[in-house]
C-alpha cells in the first residue's frame, strides 16, 4: 500500500572504479569483482609521492580509481579550453553525469515545463593544488576565476546553469553521507512541492597515491575492505560518482516514466556529543535513523530482506552498525537470519562524498535484477558480532532475491564522519500498465553537436536494440523524440520492427542525415487544385490518425445537405484494408466529377492541414492552387468552416453545370504560349517559369495539341471535365456571388498568396465577394506566388494534399530550399503513414520543432532508459609543475622517512620589490596623441581614460569580456584568455592607421 510519500527513481547514471557505466558496474557486482588497482612506483612518483615514502613497509600501493578523469567534453557544455582546464574535474564529470541521468530518465530539460532541482556534494578538490602551484596559471588566471571553478559551493549551481534547471540547487557537505543526504533532501523538496523533478548524487575523485597505513585508522593494511569479517582492518580510498533522477511516484506513473525503484521513506539525524570522539559512530542514533525511515515508509522490518550497509570494514564501525540495525529491527520483529547484508565498499572502496549514491545505485540495480550480489572477503564474522542472534546474515554469493507476496524491499545506510546519519527504504518498481498500440511505422530521430558524436549515438542505439530485441519500438521512438535535446547534426530513419531498425542502423543506407540550420524555419502550406484527387487519398490516415478522421467526418457531415450524399462513400468506397498500404489509384468517375472532386480535395487538404497543425507544424504563410486557395482562406480565418464548405460545394456544382471543356498543361512559359492561342483559348494558370495551362473548348484544345506536336513542344492533357479559369465560367459568376449572401468574411490571420495577383492577399481582397468571383475566372498566378514565397530563404514549402504536383512545380524555381509533400502520388504504393512520417522526419532534419505531445495525443507511451549522449572527451589537465617549471621555487626540504615536510621556516619565502628608475612623465598638453587603454574593472582605467579625453587626446578603449566585439567605433572587448582576440584587435587597429 502507498501512503503518498513515495518517490520514484526514474533515471540513473554513474561511473565507478573499472565501470564507466552502470551496466558494467552491475556486471562487476554480479561477478564479485574487486575493482582496485595496484599502483606502480612510477605512477606514484608521478603523482607526487616521495621515493622515500614508497619504501616504507606500511605504504599501501592500492587505489580504486576512475579512468580518464582528465578528459571532458568542454565544447558540448560551452567551456573554452582554458575554462575546462581550471575547472575541478569533479565538477566536470558530475556535469556530464547529470546530463546522462536526465537522458536516462527520458527528459529534455529545455522542454520540461516543471522545476528540476539539484542536490549533491563533492569531496575535497585535490586538483586545485596542481593549479595554484603552476606558474602559468598563477600568471594568467585570477583568484576569483579559480574560486568559481574549484570551490565546492558551485557544484550544483553550475549544473543548474548549464542544463537550465530552475528548481532548488543545493550543495550538501556531510562527509561520507553527503550523497545519501542529498537524496533525502531531494525527496523532501519533491514532497513539499518545491520542485517537480530532482537530481541527487555526489562525486569524489581521489588521487591515485595509495596511503600510509596507520593502526586504528580507516584504511586497511592489506588494501582490501573486509566488511564484518574478523580480519577487517578498514577500507581503501576510491573514486566515483553517481546521480539519480527522482519524481513523485504518482507523477511518474501518470507521465509514463520508467521506474527503476521506489523510495518508500528516508530519514536523517546526527550523533551529537555523546560518543567517544568526533569521528566515532554511535549505536542509538544510527538505530534511531533506521527506525525513523521505516516509520516514514510505514513498512514492517520483517518485509525488508536486504540492507546495503555503510560497511567500512573497521573493527569499531562494523559491530556498532550491526548493533544499531539489530536494535532498530528488534522494535518490531524477533526473527533471525532472514535479512541479507552487504557493502559495496568491498568492491570499490570508500568513495567519500559519493559513497551513499554508490550504495543506493547498487541496491536499485539489485531490485531491478532481483538478485543479491556478493559482499567480498567475508570468511568469518567479527568476534564482536553475534550474527545468529540478529536478523542479518552476510551475503557472500550471487543469489536470487527470494520474496513472498510482499514486494522486495531494502534499506540503505550511509553514516558520515561528524555524525550525520542517513537511511533510505527502497521497494522494487510497481508493475506498469503496458503502452497502448501505436502507428504501424515508427520515426527514430538522433542528434548530436558533432558528426562524430552522432555516429557513436547511432552505433550505441543499434547495440542496445540488439541486446533488447523485445523492446517496445514505439516507446523507443517516443523516448528519442521527447527525451533528447535536438542538436544541429541530425539523423532519422523510418522502420516497422526492431529488427528493421537494427538493420538500417547497421547498414546506414536508409538513414537520412542533415545539419539543421541555426536560423528559425518558416513553413508555407501549399494546397493543390483539381486534378490531383484520387480515390482512397489519405485512406490509411483516415484509419489510423484520429485528428484526420475527425476532421474528415465533421466536414463530410457538414457537406451532406449541400451534396445530397456522404462524400466518404466516394473517398473511401471499399472497406479499410488490413494491409499497411491503401489501394492505389482505384479511380472512379464520381471522384473526377467537378461537383465532387472540389469538395473532396477541400476535405482531405483541410483535414491534413489540421493534422500537421496538431503536430506543431504551424504555417506562417500559405498558397493554394485554385480550389486550394479556399483551404488557405479557411485556415486563415477568412471563412468559417461551414461557410467554406457551402461555397466549395456550390462552386463545384455550378462549374459542373458549365459547358464542357478541356485543359492542357504546356511546357513553355505563359508569355511564349500566349501568341500561339486562338481566340477560344486562354491562359488558365502560370504554374512555373516554363509550364503553363491552357483552358478552352475541346475542339480548340485538340487543335492546339496538333500544333504543339508539329513544334515538338511537350504537353499533357489534364484530368478535368471543364475549362476552368476561362470564359466558359462566366455564366456562373452571378449565382456564385449569391452564395455569399449572409456570409461574414474576416481579415486573414495567416498571410497567404492570392492566385489572382501572385502577391500577398490584402484584407480588402479577402473580404470582398467580387475577389472570389474574379478568382474563379482569372488565370492562376501560381509561379509568381511561389517566387514571392521563395524570397524568404529559410522558408520550407510543404504541399498539403494528395500527390506532388505543387512540389514538382515549386522545385523548378529553386535548388536550395526545402520543398516537401504530404501524401503519395496515386501511382505509388507506399504507405500513407510511412510517407507522412518520412516528411515529418525531413521537417525535423531541416530544423523545424515538432510538438511530440500532439503527435502522441491519442497514445499512451512510456519513456525507456536508452543509451545517452556520447560525449567527445578530450584531455583538459594541468599537471603539477616539474622542477624545471618552477626554477624560482627551490626544492622543498624533506623531513623524516614518512615524507613529511621539514619546518615551514626552512622553505617559506617573502616576496620583495625590485627597485628601478621611474619612467619620465608625459606632458599631455604638449602633443595630441592616440592612446590604447586596456581598461580594468576597478575604475583605474576609467580615470585614465577621462584624463586623456579631457586633455583632447584620442582614446581607444579595450575592456575585458566574453568574446571579441566592437560595441562602438573606439571601443573593443576581448577575452583576456583568448590570444586570437588580441590578434584580431591589432588587425582592426592597423586598418585605421
Amino acid at each position: 500500500m502507498n501512503n503518498g510519500l513515495e518517490i520514484a527513481i526514474i533515471g540513473m547514471a554513474g561511473q565507478f572504479p573499472k565501470a564507466n557505466d552502470l551496466h558494467q558496474f552491475w556486471q562487476n557486482l554480479q561477478d564479485g569483482v574487486e575493482s582496485t588497482t595496484l599502483l606502480t612506483d612510477e605512477q606514484l612518483q608521478k603523482s607526487g609521492v616521495a621515493p622515500s615514502l614508497l619504501q616504507h613497509p606500511d605504504y599501501v600501493k592500492v587505489a580504486a580509481t576512475l579512468e580518464n578523469i582528465e578528459c571532458f567534453d568542454a565544447e558540448f557544455f560551452g567551456f573554452s579550453p582554458r575554462e575546462a582546464e581550471i575547472l575541478d574535474p569533479q565538477h566536470r564529470l558530475f556535469l556530464e553525469c547529470a546530463w546522462s541521468a536526465l537522458e536516462d530518465a527520458g527528459y529534455n530539460a529545455q522542454s520540461y515545463a516543471g522545476a528540476i532541482a539539484v542536490y549533491a556534494g563533492s569531496a575535497m578538490n585535490s586538483y586545485l593544488l596542481n593549479l595554484i602551484s603552476h606558474p602559468t596559471i598563477q600568471a594568467n588566471v585570477n583568484r576569483y576565476q579559480l574560486f568559481l571553478s574549484n570551490d565546492k559551493d558551485f557544484l550544483t549551481t553550475r549544473v543548474s546553469y548549464k542544463l537550465n534547471l530552475r528548481g532548488p540547487s543545493v550543495d550538501i557537505q556531510t562527509a561520507c553521507s553527503t550523497s545519501l543526504v542529498a537524496v533525502h533532501l531531494a525527496c523532501q523538496s519533491l514532497l513539499s512541492g518545491e520542485c517537480d523533478m530532482a537530481l541527487a548524487g555526489g562525486v569524489s575523485l581521489s588521487s591515485p597515491t595509495g596511503y600510509l597505513y596507520q593502526e586504528g585508522g580507516i584504511y586497511s593494511q592489506d588494501g582490501h575492505c573486509r566488511a564484518f569479517d574478523a580480519d577487517a582492518q578498514g577500507t581503501i580510498a576510491g573514486s566515483g560518482l553517481g546521480v539519480v533522477v527522482l519524481k513523485r511516484l504518482e507523477d511518474a506513473l501518470r507521465d509514463g516514466d520508467y521506474i527503476h525503484a521506489v523510495i518508500k521513506g528516508s530519514a536523517l539525524n546526527n550523533d551529537g556529543a555523546l560518543k567517544v570522539s568526533y569521528t566515532a559512530p554511535r549505536i542509538d542514533t544510527q538505530a534511531a535513523v533506521v527506525r525513523a525511515a521505516q516509520a516514514v515508509a510505514q513498512v514492517n522490518p520483517e518485509t525488508i530482506t536486504y540492507i546495503e550497509t555503510h560497511g567500512t570494514g573497521t573493527a569499531l564501525g562494523d559491530p556498532i552498525e550491526i548493533a544499531a540495525l539489530t536494535q532498530a529491527f528488534r522494535s518490531q520483529t524477533n526473527k533471525t537470519g532472514y535479512c541479507a547484508i552487504a557493502s559495496v565498499k568491498t568492491n570499490i572502496g570508500h568513495l567519500d562524498a559519493a559513497a551513499g549514491i554508490a550504495s543506493l545505485i547498487k541496491t536499485v540495480l539489485a531490485l531491478k535484477h532481483k538478485q543479491l550480489p556478493p559482499s567480498l572477503h567475508f570468511q568469518r564474522p567479527n568476534p564482536q558480532i553475534d550474527f545468529p542472534k540478529t536478523p542479518f546474515y552476510v551475503n557472500t554469493n550471487l543469489a536470487h532475491w527470494q520474496t513472498d507476496q510482499t514486494p522486495r524491499r531494502a534499506g540503505v545506510s550511509s553514516f558520515g564522519i561528524g555524525g550525520t546519519n542517513a537511511h533510505l527504504i527502497l521497494e522494487e518498481a510497481p508493475v506498469i500498465i503496458s503502452s497502448s498500440a501505436s502507428r504501424p511505422w515508427q520515426l527514430l530521430i538522433l542528434s548530436a553537436k558533432t558528426a562524430t558524436a552522432l555516429s557513436a549515438i547511432a552505433d550505441n542505439l543499434a547495440s542496445h536494440l540488439k541486446q533488447h530485441p523485445e523492446i517496445n519500438l514505439a516507446d523507443v521512438a517516443y523516448t528519442l523524440q521527447v527525451g533528447r535535446q535536438a542538436f544541429d547534426h541530425r539523423q532519422m530513419l523510418l522502420c516497422q520492427t526492431t529488427a528493421e531498425a537494427i538493420q538500417i542502423l547497421d547498414d546506414g543506407g536508409q538513414i537520412l542525415t542533415q545539419v539543421a540550420p541555426k536560423e528559425r524555419r518558416e513553413i508555407a502550406f501549399l494546397f493543390p487544385g483539381q486534378g490531383s484527387q484520387y480515390v482512397n487519398m489519405g485512406k490509411e490516415l483516415y484509419a489510423t490518425e484520429p485528428v484526420f478522421q475527425q476532421q474528415v467526418d465533421y466536414c463530410c457531415e457538414l457537406l451532406l445537405p449541400h451534396l445530397g450524399l456522404d462524400l466518404r462513400n466516394l473517398l473511401y468506397p471499399s472497406p479499410l484494408p488490413n494491409a499497411q498500404c491503401p489501394m492505389p489509384n482505384a479511380q472512379s468517375p464520381a471522384i473526377s466529377q467537378t461537383a465532387y472532386a472540389q469538395p473532396a480535395l477541400f476535405v482531405v487538404e483541410y483535414a491534413l492541414a489540421q493534422l500537421w497543425i496538431s503536430w506543431g507544424i504551424q504555417p506562417q504563410a500559405m498558397i493554394g492552387n485554385s480550389i486550394g486557395e479556399y483551404v488557405a482562406a479557411t485556415l486563415a480565418g477568412v471563412f468559417s468552416l461551414p461557410d467554406a464548405l457551402k461555397l466549395v460545394a456550390m462552386r463545384g456544382k455550378l462549374m459542373q453545370q458549365c459547358p464542357p471543356g478541356a485543359m492542357l498543361s504546356v511546357a513553355i512559359s505563359a508569355d511564349t504560349l500566349q501568341p500561339l492561342l486562338s481566340s477560344g483559348l486562354v491562359i488558365a494558370a502560370n504554374n512555373a517559369p516554363q509550364l503553363s495551362v491552357v483552358s478552352g473548348t475541346e475542339v480548340e484544345i485538340a487543335k492546339l495539341e496538333q500544333y504543339l506536336n508539329t513544334q515538338n513542344i511537350t504537353y499533357r492533357r489534364l484530368q478535368t471535365s471543364h475549362a476552368f479559369h476561362s470564359p466558359l465560367m462566366d455564366e456562373i459568376i452571378a449565382p456564385f456571388l449569391d452564395a455569399f449572401a449572409k456570409m461574414n468574411l474576416r481579415s486573414p490571420q495567416i498571410p497567404f498568396i492570392s492566385n489572382v495577383t501572385g502577391d500577398w492577399i490584402t484584407s480588402e481582397q479577402a473580404t470582398n465577394p467580387d475577389y472570389w468571383a474574379t478568382h474563379l475566372r482569372h488565370p492562376v498566378q501560381f509561379a509568381n506566388g511561389v517566387t514571392e514565397l521563395l524570397k524568404e530563404p529559410n522558408r520550407i514549402l510543404l504541399e498539403v494534399g494528395p500527390g506532388k504536383t505543387l512540389t514538382t512545380l515549386a522545385k523548378q524555381q529553386t535548388h536550395t530550399q526545402t520543398i516537401l509533400s504530404s501524401l503519395r502520388h496515386p501511382q505509388e504504393t507506399q504507405s500513407d503513414i510511412a510517407f507522412l512520417l518520412q516528411t515529418l522526419g525531413q521537417l525535423w532534419l531541416a530544423g523545424v520543432p515538432i510538438d511530440w505531445s500532439g503527435f502522441y495525443a491519442h497514445e499512451q507511451r512510456h519513456r525507456l532508459p536508452l543509451p545517452t549522449y556520447s560525449f567527445q572527451r578530450q584531455r583538459y589537465w594541468i599537471d603539477p609543475p616539474t622542477l624545471s617549471d618552477t626554477l624560482s621555487f627551490p626544492p622543498l626540504p624533506r623531513g623524516d622517512e614518512r615524507g613529511e615536510y621539514a619546518s615551514p621556516s626552512d622553505w617559506f619565502y617573502i616576496p620583495t620589490w625590485e627597485r628601478s628608475l621611474s619612467r619620465p612623465l608625459v606632458d599631455l598638453n604638449e602633443q595630441r596623441q592616440c592612446w590604447l587603454v586596456l581598461a580594468d574593472n576597478y575604475g583605474v582605467g576609467t580615470e585614465i581614460i577621462h584624463t586623456l579625453q579631457n586633455a583632447g587626446h584620442d582614446v581607444i578603449i579595450v575592456t575585458p569580456g566574453e568574446k571579441y566585439e566592437q560595441p562602438a567605433y573606439r571601443t573593443f572587448t576581448v577575452n583576456p584568455q583568448e590570444k586570437q582576440d588580441f590578434v584580431d584587435l591589432l588587425e582592426d587597429l592597423q586598418l585605421r592607421v
